[in-house]
């Protein structure tokens, strides 16, 4: 139940646990609250001075906060009848975050002295830093190859193979190198900021929690709800693209359903509730398999275009006039092609901040100096995966485009002007979507297209795999921290999938992330065509998912840059605190710092990624509509913004108790020593979602289900 790490000398301790805490029905809220005998004034006159570790005291604390109905937060002063800040937070809830559990890298305590010099060792003491209920925690077994392979997986989808055929049907060559490039560039800057933050604070529902700490608590909700639904979209989404590859054989509509949109899901959850190992391992082999299978085809693409089979060599043909064409019936100019094809390169870069899911369970990697755990393995995978991306996507795009003509009739134009090729009853067998298979079959080398077809479909399913893990992940760190209460409650019903198994996995979350799965079924539809409230519903349902990743990006980059101008306004406080070394952005010292990564180009760097979001949002998204009104492109692009911000509308007023009491400002920052609470508030997650090795239930079918 409790975990050892190191704290520095001249600090009292004090375990803080509710009383109830064993029992079901009650929430069960612990923190280990860190006092020194020089603390602030302003903070030692509010919190009572803790009794050293050698007088245990138990102290009751109020139930933990809901979130969903926001207990503490918007309570009316019933005297004068106005609601209170949240900033202006009461004194019962003020005891219960203002823990102060050290983080990974060991704090000294603030003293009278001066600090000891650099290289002088400093004593430690152990310090149980208690943990969550069983079924709440999580193991840390991935190792930084792992986080880096499911990265990879999730990123490396059909994006490449089947999104950048319709971006050259649409926009031509220049359009596939010039959004890929951009994108790329785009995902890049995205992740220095998601990076720096995740290097301080790999805890459960990053996301969610720097947006929560530093924008606004309700935005963070939206945005865990949004991001969920785009993980779980795009299992669905992946599952049906699955069955449209394997359509290449024309297997017939039976099989795909039986096989593809049942069978298939299935087993994936079944495999995953086994435990993170298990899933760290099958991840492993799958990312390797698919950078295999991108290299295997960026070679036979190269091949091809020197002339292998039977075919004359193609070299820079298809070059040779204009790269800036575009489908007249799409678009009235190259540049609104281009925007459109901005707005279809997103999907491909879906998925590149998976590693801030993976982050809790990543194994902590003590440092050479003794200070604490290393963030090397998330450090690497999120700084380093987007680059990787953007350069296998662009490698990919410009030899398709070099192989295959701009207009050929095999490439996939837009849903709303002519019916897939695989969506008509009559046979498909040969035909694929995706402009590589097309290059593959027009080389007459014998084969080489079902090769091809075998390479997407392997790629599609363990795209699938990575996308119902993040899923579950981020709903469970959504609903981790409520509590059962009446039957009949909301949070009850949604406690029940903050729970996880006796293997630590979060197999209730994972079930309910597929409740999308009907959407592959209506694929079998014979009424699946161009201007059907089928199609346009698929449509829709489809682009959803890389609109809200992209609203994502959006907000946890306005997380950074209020992060960023935080630290910089309270530099001076956290140089005088030891305690908060470890987020010292500035005014540190060279022989000490331990800030983990600094972000390169900042803050140039966070603008630069939040006016690209919003450029895609906003314009991007639209571009299809200047041509003339249509019904699935308006959908698809401004459905998912439209209930982004009504959801976050609502859940202000729903906590809040009425709009008249809804309070439009941000997180209050000004404050260094409620600016301290949130920072301790964050490093406190990191520990209590992280379950004890050795405590392990009994394994057993009933288990894996986390039925008891």
């Amino acid at each position: 139940m409790f975990r050892n790490i190191d704290i520095s000398r001249n600090s009292w301790c004090c375990l803080v646990v509710s009383e109830n805490s064993a029992s079901l029905g009650s929430p069960c809220l612990s923190a280990l609250t860190t006092r020194s005998t020089s603390l602030p004034s302003k903070i030692s006159n509010n919190v009572p001075m803790a009794r050293p570790a050698s007088e245990t005291e138990e102290i009751q604390l109020q139930d933990s906060v809901d979130w969903l109905k926001g207990a503490f937060v918007a309570r009316r002063d019933v005297s004068t009848g106005t609601g209170l800040s949240r900033n202006t937070i009461p004194s019962e809830k003020e005891e219960c975050e203002i823990s102060s559990a050290p983080h990974d890298v060991p704090q000294y305590a603030p003293t009278a002295e001066a600090p000891p010099p650099p290289g002088v060792p400093i004593p430690h003491v152990q310090v149980p830093v208690p943990r969550d209920p069983r079924d709440r925690t999580v193991n840390r077994k991935l190792r930084g190859i792992h986080i880096f392979m499911i990265t990879i997986s999730g990123v490396l989808g059909v994006g490449l193979y089947v999104r950048s055929s319709s971006i050259l049907r649409i926009g031509g060559p220049g359009a596939v190198l010039i959004s890929f490039a951009l994108l790329g560039l785009l995902a890049w800057l995205v992740m220095q900021c998601i990076a720096e933050m995740l290097c301080i604070w790999p805890i459960s529902g990053a996301l969610v929690e720097f947006v929560h700490t530093f924008v606004d608590e309700d935005l963070a909700i939206t945005v865990g709800v949004v991001y969920w639904f785009t993980f779980s979209m795009t299992f669905s989404a992946l599952i049906s693209a699955t069955a449209g590859e394997a359509d290449f054989w024309d297997p017939g509509k039976p099989i795909l359903g039986v096989v593809i949109f049942l069978i298939v899901p299935l087993f994936l959850i079944i495999f995953n509730s086994f435990g993170v190992e298990i899933y760290g391992f099958t991840e492993l082999v799958g990312g390797f398999t698919k950078l295999t299978f991108a290299f295997i085809l960026i070679v036979c693409m190269i091949a091809i275009n020197l002339g292998a089979g039977p075919g004359e060599s193609i070299g820079t043909k298809l070059y040779r006039g204009s790269i800036f064409e575009h489908d007249e019936d799409v678009a009235t100019s190259w540049t609104v092609a281009l925007f459109m094809c901005l707005s279809i390169a997103a999907f491909a870069f879906v998925g590149v901040e998976i590693t801030a899911a993976t982050a809790l369970e990543a194994r902590a990697r003590p440092r050479a100096d003794g200070r604490g755990t290393a963030s090397i393995s998330v450090k690497f995978s999120a700084t380093w995966t987007s680059f990787i991306a953007a350069v296998i996507y662009f490698l990919g795009g410009l030899l398709m485009s070099l192989n295959v003509p701009w207009d050929d009739p095999g490439l996939p134009r837009a849903s709303w002007l002519n019916p897939p090729t695989n969506s008509t009853s009559s046979s498909t067998k040969g035909q694929s979507n995706s402009g590589f298979v097309l290059s593959a079959n027009k080389s007459g080398i014998p084969s080489l297209g079902s090769a091809f077809t075998v390479f997407l479909l392997i790629t599609a399913l363990t795209a699938a795999n990575t996308s119902l893990y993040v899923a579950s992940r981020t709903l469970f760190g959504l609903t981790r921290e409520l509590h059962y209460g009446r039957w009949y409650s909301l949070t009850t019903l949604l406690a029940f999938f903050g729970r996880t198994n006796n293997y630590k996995v979060p197999v209730r979350a994972m079930f309910l992330s597929c409740c999308l799965l009907w959407v592959p079924f209506l694929y079998l539809s014979p009424h699946d065509t161009p201007g059907t409230a089928i199609a346009t519903l698929l449509e829709v349902l489809s682009n959803m998912g890389s609109v809200g990743c992209v609203m994502v990006w959006a907000c946890e980059c306005w997380a950074f840059v209020r992060f960023y101008h935080c630290m910089s306004r309270h530099r001076a406080e956290f140089r005088a605190d030891d305690r908060f070394a470890h987020v010292r952005r500035f005014d540190f010292v060279e022989d000490d710092d331990r800030y983990p990564w600094r972000g390169h180009g900042q803050p140039f760097t966070v603008v630069l990624a939040l006016a690209g979001c919003l450029f895609i949002l906003v314009v991007a998204n639209g571009a299809a509509l200047w041509k003339g009104f249509n019904k699935t492109s308006f959908l698809s692009a401004y459905l998912a913004p439209l209930f982004f911000i009504a959801f976050w509308v609502c859940l202000k007023v729903y906590r809040y108790g009425g709009l008249t009491n809804v309070e439009w400002g941000l997180v209050d920052l000004s404050d260094a020593d409620a600016v301290k609470r949130r920072i301790t508030r964050l490093d406190n997650i990191r520990f209590r979602a992280t379950g004890d090795e050795n405590d392990v239930g009994p394994k057993g079918w009933g288990n894996l289900w986390g039925l008891w």
